[in-house]
């Protein structure tokens, strides 16, 4: 078994989970407090936001709807990901009982 031996659409999906994840911590960190929280806890300004009010429900839109991608991109490559090891057990067994 190669390291590299995975059908090259899985590690594409992989870049783009990592990819996704990364934009959606960025976006969250962008957002504004609703609250004290943790943005309080450590002197942060918990109610304002460097883009506008107007901006922030924009966010919190955009965050929806790239969790949503993001979390349909992982289903996708679930199924990538066991795809590829049923054909690897396929080949696996076809080439042991030759």
């Amino acid at each position: 078994m190669e390291l590299f031996a995975a059908w090259w659409p899985s590690h594409a999906l992989n870049a783009v989970v990592l990819a996704l994840g990364f934009l959606l911590m960025l976006l969250v960190l962008i957002q504004r407090g609703k609250g004290g929280g943790l943005a309080g806890a450590f002197g942060g300004a918990g109610g304002s936001s460097p883009f506008g009010s107007r901006a922030a429900d924009q966010f919190v839109k955009i965050t929806l709807w790239l969790a949503g991608v993001w979390v349909l991109v992982i289903m996708i490559h679930v199924k990538v990901v066991k795809y590829d090891t049923e054909t690897e057990k396929t080949k696996s067994v076809l080439t042991s009982t030759n």
